[in-house]
């Protein structure tokens, strides 16, 4: 029996000052004045549609996620008036958490006060590095002072909590470099860091014209040194490239490993719904491109689809697999509404080589499983 999920929505906002050369997100260097006041009416009737569509009039809501893109070009007086009317739509609590995503350009980091008025209860600060020579490489448009100074505001600006996202495997980074900016990051004292290692993605110009990284050998041992370091000062890894300080996971993305639901709102928006009633979970894309998005006449929504049973339990355990949390096979059923027998057949394969472990009731990926990740989740997909 599928039962009804946990509901979270994505707000994206698709602008940025300049594209970077490692990104391939649905992002559009800005060459105009931004259109607030009409993105955020296209935003408001995109999620009146969904509302509509999916029946969800009324429903708790989790969590809020604004990416981009740089949501933080934004004015605190356009997420003030977009947060609102989200709320009204909703039940909301005290405990509802609301993330932005910011730029650390001194210009983005003096609007946070504004940001924590309207609502925002967590910043995700894009630091990326601390090295200017790094950043500069990265295409990036701040330097290490103000990823600093962006820090420093987050904390005094009022918001609840604040996470920095840094990179490594960055093009000539040593094992020192990497280091270095981990440090700096630790000392900044940020309730979550996002650390992962750059990769070079298709449709990017790093693609194009790839940069030298460094070595695997250098690769290993700044993932195998800076999870020690992470852990040494308090922070724990709870998802392959997350790392908290204690009860401070961001709501929002462990919502979605645990293959909740979530609304998705705006440019190239994705989204998942389960419809418990009707048996089936669906799966959203909206229009990708600004101008196609605010033109009225138009949809945003661009695809509808249904996940088909067979393709369930791959979904499932690519988004579980990703954290270090155990989970039951009740709640494999209850959000695929699928039979578990399969599954714990393939599971029990897995544990008799150490990729996975069985207690309680829970399974869970051992250490051994999360270093060959990526093959233990091909098998999900090849018994599908």
């Amino acid at each position: 029996m599928l039962n009804q999920q946990p509901l979270s929505l994505y707000i994206h906002i698709p602008w940025c000052v300049e594209k970077c050369p490692y990104c391939d997100f649905n992002s559009h260097k800005l060459k105009a004045e931004i259109p607030e006041y009409d993105y955020v009416s296209a935003l408001i009737k995109d999620l009146d549609d969904d509302i509509a569509r999916f029946n969800l009039n009324n429903r708790n809501l989790l969590s809020i996620f604004i990416g981009g893109g740089t949501p933080s070009l934004f004015s605190p007086q356009a997420i003030t008036r977009l947060l609102d009317e989200v709320k009204k739509r909703f039940v909301c609590d005290a405990s509802l958490e609301v993330t932005l995503e910011a730029n650390p350009g001194t210009v983005e980091a003096d609007k946070f006060n504004g940001f924590a008025n309207a609502g925002v209860t967590r910043l995700s600060i894009g630091v990326q590095s601390f090295a200017s020579d790094k950043l500069i490489k990265l295409g990036r448009i701040h330097d290490s002072g103000q990823a600093i100074r962006a820090a420093k505001l987050a904390k005094q600006a009022g918001i609840k909590s604040f996470n920095l996202d840094l990179m490594h495997g960055l093009p000539n980074q040593s094992l020192d470099n990497a280091l270095d900016d981990l440090n700096t990051a630790i000392a900044l004292n940020p309730d979550h860091l996002s650390w992962y290692q750059l990769t070079i993605e298709p449709n990017t110009a790093y693609y194009s014209k790839p940069p030298k990284l460094p070595e695997d050998e250098v690769l290993w041992d700044i993932q195998e040194r800076g999870v020690a370091l992470l852990q040494t000062a308090g922070y724990q890894q709870y998802e392959i490239s997350a790392y908290s300080q204690k009860d401070k996971q961001c709501r929002h993305n462990l919502n979605y490993w645990r293959f909740g639901d979530y609304l998705g709102i705006g440019c190239g928006a994705h989204g998942k719904i389960t419809d418990a009633a009707g048996q089936k979970i669906y799966r959203t894309v909206k229009v990708k491109h600004p101008k196609g998005y605010l033109t009225k006449d138009r949809p945003a929504l661009d695809q509808l689809s249904v996940v088909e049973h067979d393709e369930l339990p791959f979904e499932y355990m690519m988004n579980r697999l990703r954290l270090r949390e155990a989970f039951s096979l009740a709640h494999y059923q209850g959000a695929t509404g699928l039979s578990a027998t399969p599954l714990a057949n393939l599971l029990s394969q897995h544990q008799g080589k150490g990729l996975m472990a069985f207690n309680n009731q829970q399974w869970q990926v051992t250490e051994l499983g999360h270093r060959y990740l990526n093959d233990l989740l091909a098998s999900f997909l090849e018994h599908a």
